[in-house]
């Protein structure tokens, strides 16, 4: 599985680089720090995966969701934010998010899903 990384933050991408590269299957084939180099990267590196921070310089998560979907591209949406609140999840819903993680309390939980996304696009491709 082919996966970006969408956030403002140095410190969380590390981390992010450092536990996707644990899962077999998963690779990161990107690094956006904001939302202009997040629709660029998708656009052009086409992930099977965007791991997306809400809050980003240069255009939000939002806006690179709505790009995504006025796109047609076929990337897997995960929201992981420190801006977990529920207006921000439920237009996350209405935007066709499936996958969305508050930063500070469900780290682990989304890296969990990415363990098993991969595993099922590992199944699918056998």
């Amino acid at each position: 599985m082919r996966i970006l990384i969408a956030d403002d933050s140095i410190v969380i991408q590390g981390r992010l680089v450092k536990m996707v590269s644990q899962i077999h299957n998963a690779k990161v084939v990107g690094l956006a720090s904001n939302g202009e180099e997040a629709i660029a990267s998708i656009q052009k590196l086409k992930p099977d995966l965007v791991i997306l921070d809400l809050r980003m310089p240069k255009g939000n998560g939002f806006d690179v969701i709505r790009n995504i979907k006025k796109n047609n591209l076929s990337t897997t949406e995960l929201v992981l934010t420190s801006f977990a609140t529920n207006s921000h999840k439920e237009l996350c819903k209405q935007l066709g998010v499936e996958y969305f993680f508050d930063k500070t309390t469900e780290f682990e939980q989304a890296i969990e899903v990415i363990e098993r996304l991969t595993s099922q696009t590992k199944d699918e491709l056998l």
